[in-house]
């Protein structure tokens, strides 16, 4: 898998978000474009801000038990795959806005690189290596880039 990390590899993400436009249309799901910019989001929100409650401890063993392979794994996710409460995104959003914004978050884990990840904690499966942060990045984002398209 590429790494979010390098240069080329955010900047080729950025690229395909840029093709995006507010008018652009899902192949599956529910969301609009800047919902899926929105929810894109999310994972960074999980890091960089304090908008999101951890999950109790019940909860995250559930989360790292059954959830975290298919989150941190290299199989891609399928269509119309369930998404977590805190990912859903159905209010109306800015496109111009959200999409600047995970430019933004996308620049940002790029910037802080691979090592400022690797053993840091997840905010819902615990410690992850750099590998697993990478993996869930970049699989997210290719995801919902391909839902749009691009």
């Amino acid at each position: 898998m590429k790494s979010i990390f390098e240069s080329a590899v955010s900047d080729e993400f950025i690229a395909r978000i840029n093709c995006l436009t507010a008018e652009s249309k899902p192949a599956w799901g529910k969301m609009n474009v800047a919902q899926m910019l929105a929810h894109a989001s999310v994972t960074y929100e999980m890091i960089y801000d304090d908008k999101h409650p951890k999950p109790s401890g019940f909860t995250k063993f559930l989360l790292k038990k059954f959830i975290k392979g298919t989150v941190v794994g290299d199989k891609p996710y399928k269509k119309n795959s369930r998404t977590a409460p805190a990912f859903m995104v159905v209010e109306e959003r800015d496109f111009q806005d959200e999409r600047q914004r995970l430019i933004d978050f996308i620049n940002k884990t790029q910037a802080l690189g691979a090592s400022y990840f690797e053993g840091s904690e997840s905010h819902s499966f615990g410690v992850l290596t750099e590998k697993e942060w990478n993996t869930m990045f970049c699989k997210h984002l290719d995801h919902h880039l391909a839902q749009f398209g691009v």
